[in-house]
């Protein structure tokens, strides 16, 4: 049942990070469809929307390894 848990959290928590970086795919290709001269500044806060997402996904892996140690 604890093997169970585990997996459940750990899909859970990977898969909001996941379903963020989708959208902000979508978003910035879309952004950079219709003004690409803006195409530097779309990439930089696309890139710093990534890492937020990927830092959250770090971050509840390594709870969920600390918890069930």
């Amino acid at each position: 049942m604890q093997h169970l848990t585990i997996i459940l959290i750990m899909v859970l928590s990977t898969l909001g990070p996941a379903a963020v970086i989708g959208v902000v795919g979508y978003a910035a290709v879309k952004a950079v469809a219709r003004n690409p001269s803006a195409s530097p500044r779309i990439l930089l806060s696309m890139i710093v929307a990534f890492l937020f997402a990927e830092a959250i996904a770090i971050l509840a892996l390594l709870m969920v390894y600390t918890l069930f140690k």
